[in-house]
């Protein structure tokens, strides 16, 4: 019998019967698909697909027909080849967006993934958000790929919506700061949007603050990124994006040579009463934008004095 025949999209047998097609190459689209669709239905499809023999190397493998599998864990998984298989269609840009949605969906449910508390620490531990790097450095602006940007900026946005030292530091040691900071400038609205809150949450963990500020390029190349997100919403202003831009300044501010940097680097756009009349009717947004410009003001970081304007000592 079908998938499609299964009358009830809550029968956790339907779930269980995609799972196994995933391993067919005929059915894998449609339950692909399916899945996605009903992910929210099913508190435990994470570990189903993860506990699932070759699921997640099936949904990788979607990216690039040659993979080499970075750990074990991987190693009889079906997500993985579904990721994996597009790679070759990256440069020289050749994605159809057929192939993008297939991928999309593959991507969503390693999300589902990432999100899970019991399934979320094997994910890191196998490393997974590696093979997502290729599709955040594109820079086609394609639909296509914007889709694959996203929905892989969608799948790090759920491993640090959890405040965890250990996600914070995977991602700094493996270098996804330039890439979120990438995604900020070329992205769509949305793209710059999840970006902008990954780079938040990075900057919120002490380590990751500690990261940007550790020397001038790292906190001049987020500077320009938040700059450039800032004069992309002047003629279209988003509060949730902007929030997001104002919430990053505030946290490095804290540093004592951030403060000292921001003193020259900051957008004229936020001191300048840009933004007011879209933040009028957000609370949380004036008050988060009013404490900027206070700090700013105030020749203070933190609680302890800032250094002078124009003299950063970058360490």
């Amino acid at each position: 019998m079908l998938t499609s025949e299964v009358p009830s999209p809550r029968d956790p047998e339907l779930v269980e019967r995609l799972i196994l097609d995933l391993l067919d190459p005929e059915l894998k689209g449609h339950a692909l698909s399916e899945l996605r669709k009903k992910r929210e239905m099913f508190q435990n499809l994470a570990m189903l697909l993860w506990n699932s023999f070759g699921t997640v190397a099936a949904l990788i493998q979607v990216f690039s027909k040659k993979v080499v599998f970075m750990s074990a864990t991987l190693s009889n998984s079906t997500l993985a080849q579904e990721i994996v298989v597009v790679y070759p269609a990256l440069s020289p840009p050749t994605l159809s967006l057929g192939a993008s949605n297939r991928v999309c969906n593959a991507l969503a449910l390693l999300q589902c993934i990432a999100s899970h508390p019991e399934t979320r620490t094997h994910f890191l531990q196998a490393r997974i958000p590696l093979y997502l790097c290729a599709f955040l450095e594109t820079d086609n602006k394609a639909k296509q790929f914007e889709y694959l940007r996203l929905t892989s900026l969608g799948v790090i946005g759920a491993l640090v919506k959890v405040d965890d030292p250990k996600i914070i530091n995977f991602l700094l040691e493996n270098e996804f700061v330039p890439l979120c900071l990438h995604n900020m400038t070329i992205g769509s609205e949305l793209s710059k949007t999840v970006a902008t809150f990954i780079t938040e949450k990075i900057v919120v963990d002490d380590a990751g603050l500690a990261y940007v500020c550790a020397n001038a390029d790292r906190f001049y190349a987020v500077g320009a990124a938040l700059a450039t997100v800032v004069t992309s919403m002047v003629d279209q202003p988003s509060k949730r994006l902007l929030k997001h831009v104002i919430r990053c300044y505030l946290r490095m501010s804290e540093n004592p040579r951030g403060f000292a940097a921001l003193q020259t680097c900051l957008p004229p756009q936020l001191k300048d009463g840009t933004f007011n009349s879209s933040l009028r009717d957000d609370p949380s947004g004036r008050h988060l934008h009013q404490q900027l410009l206070v700090k700013m003001t105030s020749g203070k970081k933190g609680g302890g004095a800032g250094n002078s304007a124009g003299h950063v000592s970058w360490g």
